[in-house]
């Protein structure tokens, strides 16, 4: 039916640009205004042609599989949280959202991939707080304009981090690892998962809020870094709450902060940074989901609301909850609301990592 709405209005826009042609030439007018107007009949002509074959595609989506990009590995909280995104898409929208993890340069690989992709909704991205707000702060030649080259869908969940430190760390709250860090920074080795990942980022917070610069080890992600604190080879790290749940839990390893203004459910022994003085250390991670720049707009309609349909559900919420997420509020999640967390984000934290990674 589009299809022929679209076509009927071109056959008519080329029968009334005849008759007008044809009515200059009875009056009389000269042979460069009819070509003017055989020019714009055209150009027009085509426009409107392209719109409707757009509006067509908005209307018919999905029609086939949509490639959802995972910048980073399989097992970690933008691996989970994509899943679950995916599986949303694909049971409010009738075709299947297929999760495919592009990794390597702090997600920025397959960010960039998923920018430079057709704006046609079949390639779509489930980035976070380090790949659309702060990459820059460490790739200084990424490729894409992480406000520029994506349209916002919505805001997915955000995952606090939290300050773990091996078994044996002679700290057990955060105050004692402050003065026990600045006395001994030298001698301090903190795992994260890669340049620009968000462990990354949390511990350069932290160590900017406290004013130290410990030897930064880099890892291909977050459980290398678990097995290399757990064998005494790394002091700490700052990862969101899943990464580290299960050896907390366990005693292997000893949570001392939260790095958020509440507790966490799923550790609610654990106080937070504002609780022990050091609001500084403020970061809980977005996750969200982005399509390319110039997304017909009936497409992302489309996609904002069946993610805003699932994350309704209580089963979703629960699977969220279990993996440490906190939960979004219905007015948080659209493309304004994500849009502006990019920028506010950005605004807040880029200066501060930027000192920190002295750039």
């Amino acid at each position: 039916m589009a299809r022929q709405i679209a076509f009927g209005k071109l056959r008519a826009m080329c029968n009334a640009g005849a008759k007008l042609r044809a009515e200059i030439g009875r009056r009389g007018a000269t042979k460069d205004v009819g070509e003017t107007i055989m020019a714009w009949q055209w150009a027009a002509a085509v426009v409107l042609m392209i719109a409707g074959i757009n509006g067509v595609a908005a209307e018919d989506y999905p029609a086939r599989t949509v490639t959802m990009i995972v910048p980073f590995a399989a097992g970690g909280p933008a691996d989970f949280t994509g899943r679950i995104v995916a599986d949303i898409f694909t049971r409010h929208l009738g075709q299947k959202f297929v999760v495919e993890n592009a990794v390597g340069a702090g997600g920025t690989v397959g960010t960039l991939r998923a920018a430079r992709a057709a704006p046609d909704g079949y390639t779509i991205l489930s980035g976070h707080m380090g790949t659309n707000a702060l990459a820059s702060a460490f790739y200084p030649n990424l490729g894409y304009d992480p406000q520029k080259d994506f349209e916002a869908i919505g805001l997915s969940a955000e995952f606090p981090e939290m300050l773990v430190v091996r078994k044996d760390f002679p700290a057990n709250n955060l105050e004692e690892f402050i003065a026990y860090a600045r006395s001994n920074e030298s001698k301090l080795n903190v795992g994260h998962a890669g340049l620009g990942s968000v462990s990354y980022i949390g511990c350069l917070l932290l160590n900017a809020a406290i004013g130290i610069k410990p030897t930064m080890v880099p890892f291909t992600g977050t459980a290398p870094v678990m097995n290399a604190m757990l064998a005494g080879e790394i002091d700490y790290e700052c990862d969101p709450v899943l990464g580290t749940l299960a050896h907390v839990r366990a005693g292997n390893l000893k949570a001392l902060a939260i790095a958020a203004k509440k507790r966490n459910p799923m550790l609610p022994d654990v106080p937070t940074s504002y609780e022990q003085g050091l609001p500084e250390f403020d970061c809980a991670p977005f996750y969200g989901v982005f399509a390319p720049g110039g997304t017909p707009k009936p497409i992302v309609e489309k996609l904002v609301e069946a993610l805003n349909k699932g994350l309704n559900e209580e089963s979703v919420q629960k699977r969220l909850a279990d993996l440490g997420a906190e939960l979004v509020e219905a007015d948080r999640r659209g493309p304004k609301a994500l849009a502006d967390l990019v920028r506010s984000e950005t605004a807040r934290l880029m200066p501060i990592l930027k000192a920190a990674a002295g750039k």
